[in-house]
């Protein structure tokens, strides 16, 4: 075995029905929209935790707080698997769309329905990826070690005057920007599997290379769609077999680099947030 170069980490936003109220509101009134969330709470997170287990993957799961109201079992049945549960909203409601006073209570209120679980929630990946001027002060109060929501980098960092590690996401390792499907407007096409794992494995493959961190950013929803599962197993395969890295969740890559930037005595920063 050579040496490892890179991390893999697996992680799942288990959004369930909440994504499309965030989404829009109005779509409490349409059951048909909602179903496409419970998919992946009937379906799709058990179909999702069996590959896991198959493989012996530790993965990071991001839940909304108001999902975990929803789906407490579920809840439970990704800690009883051994994963990692972080914080992802109380609703699926962007922090760009709130007051300040709604994103703090937002981020409140999910921490209070994640410690019914008894989970004190290490890290935090906001809905739609997107933050506020105050939602980095918001997380180091509130007690968060790591962020994932930045696409500056490749590598962990932190961001400048702040404290928290930055776990870097891209669009091109996320399963919605390649099969999201909008049936109200008809203009985006269902990638075929091997469209998105030819995109999944040359990003993997080229952050690897530069000694980077790659976080795939899945959804029960959408990879535990039936035909989908064997790409998700094929992926996870592709990570265990290359000598070059290893698989880790986010909550043990986030403390690992927090102790590499306290023994090279620096801290790598990024340019705030404007």
């Amino acid at each position: 075995m050579g040496p490892t170069t890179a991390d893999v980490a697996f992680t799942f936003d288990f959004d369930a029905d909440e994504v499309w109220l965030g989404e829009d509101p109005g779509n409490a009134r349409l059951p048909v929209v909602l179903s496409q969330g419970e998919y992946g709470a009937r379906v799709g997170l058990g179909a999702v935790l069996e590959v896991l287990r198959r493989t012996a993957v530790v993965a990071t799961f991001f839940v909304p707080g108001r999902v975990a109201e929803r789906y407490p079992g579920h809840v439970d049945r990704i800690l009883e698997a051994g994963h990692e549960v972080a914080h992802h909203g109380y609703t699926h409601r962007s922090p760009a769309t709130l007051s300040p006073d709604e994103e703090r209570l937002e981020l409140e209120r999910s921490i209070e329905a994640l410690d019914r679980h008894g989970v004190a929630p290490h890290g935090y990946r906001a809905p739609s990826w997107e933050l506020t001027d105050q939602s980095l002060r918001l997380l180091e109060e509130a007690g968060f070690g790591y962020s994932s929501n930045f696409m500056t980098d490749i590598r962990p960092y932190r961001h400048e005057g702040h404290d928290l590690v930055e776990l870097p996401v891209h669009w091109a390792l996320d399963d919605a920007a390649h099969f999201w499907f909008s049936g109200d407007t008809w203009e985006k096409k269902i990638s075929t599997n091997s469209e998105a794992e030819e995109i999944f494995l040359a990003e993997a493959d080229g952050i690897t290379a530069m000694g980077g961190c790659c976080v795939y950013t899945f959804h029960p929803q959408i990879i535990g769609r039936p035909g989908r599962l064997a790409l998700l197993e094929r992926l996870v395969v592709a990570a265990q077999e290359d000598r070059r890295t290893r698989i880790a969740p986010l909550g043990v890559l986030a403390v690992e680099a927090r102790d590499v930037f306290a023994a090279e005595g620096a801290v790598p920063v990024q340019e705030p947030h404007r």
